[in-house]
């Protein structure tokens, strides 16, 4: 098994880090400070492909394998996770309408967000129906040759500032459960979609979250992916790779305390000698560094199984999600822990990595869920086998 990178990959991630250190390190505290979404800096990214990394090339995407796309995301989010974040949730829309749209809506919308013109949010949480999104309450009424869309949606990235929303939606019985929703694509400013506040939240200024709520909003048939009832399991395609993509952004967050935190071992002297002498900050030091490789070699085994179609692929990321966005975000705490009361303060970068990551472990089903889904594999006959 060759763990190295290919000269492709290699390439890649140069390409992304000359980027991010460019374009978004050096804004990234004042976005944070200020709440700025910066949505010119995600376009300049989307002329080196990063708005459609894994989005079929014939709808103007790069074509890359989820493999690739965790070295890509990686880089960027060393440099701001929040920003990294909104690139990813944008990809996973774009993907979802790639991939499952219909031709008229390959062919006019997915061309639009891998350029960036438009940029995408992912509306499946709602206030009642978070880690239980089977049982959505948002509906599609069919009315002649559309739908009528009603309902809410929160926590929504982008929400009142990107294009495109990627819809999940009941066209089915409650009691149809997961089997009975349908997935759409909405015109973010079509009649009858309204915007709630932006949250005001621990991390993640560089984007803005709010709620959206949907009255009678009308969408064309054609703007349905996939079939009816087939919502639920689009949206569950879009979060094996969804939650690699996350894991994948408190790696960059965790890889690039983990560098801070070595350096001011070195800069940083106590009792007359560099603090990378005393033993116990090397310990603490060797064992975050463990951690981050631990948890990169899960998110790759994820991709790499989610790439070649593994039967287990979804047990593999959920795996990776809950180890790498738990392992991660403890390397940033400590990280600032070995900094001092210099980590605590917002010269440093620190603290923004540790209020980045922490969503981590909540998002794209939270690490609670994400246990629980590992359970009922092993717990079922022949599946045990899949982790050998």
């Amino acid at each position: 098994m060759n763990f190295d990178l290919t000269d492709d990959q290699l390439a890649f991630r140069q390409a992304a880090r000359s980027f991010a250190e460019k374009a978004m390190a050096p804004h990234a505290a004042k976005w944070d400070a200020e709440h700025t979404f910066p949505v010119e800096v995600i376009r300049e990214g989307a002329k080196l492909g990063f708005c459609g990394i894994y989005t079929p090339e014939a709808q103007g995407g790069l074509g890359l394998s989820r493999l690739d796309t965790s070295v890509i995301v990686e880089e960027l989010a060393a440099a701001c996770p929040s920003t990294a974040a909104f690139f990813t949730i944008h990809n996973m829309a774009t993907w979802m309408v790639a991939s499952f749209g219909s031709e008229p809506v390959k062919d006019k919308i997915a061309p639009r967000m891998t350029s960036g013109e438009w940029l995408g949010s992912y509306c499946l949480t709602e206030p009642g129906a978070g880690s239980d999104a089977g049982n959505l309450r948002t509906r599609a009424e069919k009315d002649g040759d559309s739908y009528l869309i009603s309902g809410s949606k929160v926590f929504i990235s982008g929400a009142g500032a990107t294009q495109m929303l990627v819809v999940m939606a009941r066209t089915g019985s409650q009691e149809s459960g997961s089997k009975g929703v349908s997935a759409f694509v909405v015109p973010a400013d079509a009649d009858g979609i309204h915007y709630g506040k932006c949250e005001e939240k621990m991390g993640w200024h560089s984007q803005p979250t709010r709620q959206v709520t949907f009255e009678n909003v009308r969408v064309p048939e054609a703007n349905r992916l996939g079939e009816e009832g087939e919502g639920f399991r689009i949206a569950m395609k879009g979060l094996d790779g969804g939650r690699l993509n996350i894991a994948t952004c408190s790696l960059g967050g965790a890889q690039a305390a983990l560098l801070r935190a070595r350096n001011y071992l070195h800069e940083r002297e106590q009792f007359g000698q560099p603090l990378a002498s005393f033993q116990a900050l090397q310990f603490k030091l060797a064992d975050m560094a463990t951690q981050l490789v631990a948890a990169r070699q899960m998110v790759r085994l994820g991709a790499f199984k989610l790439d070649t179609g593994d039967p287990e692929a979804t047990l593999h990321c959920a795996m990776a999600k809950q180890f790498a966005t738990d392992a991660c975000f403890e390397v940033c705490n400590q990280a600032l822990q070995l900094h001092g009361g210099y980590g605590y303060i917002r010269e440093y970068p620190l603290e923004r990595y540790v209020r980045d990551l922490r969503v981590h472990q909540i998002l794209e089903g939270t690490n609670e869920i994400m246990r629980l889904i590992v359970a009922r594999r092993l717990l079922m006959d022949g599946v045990a086998e899949a982790i050998q």
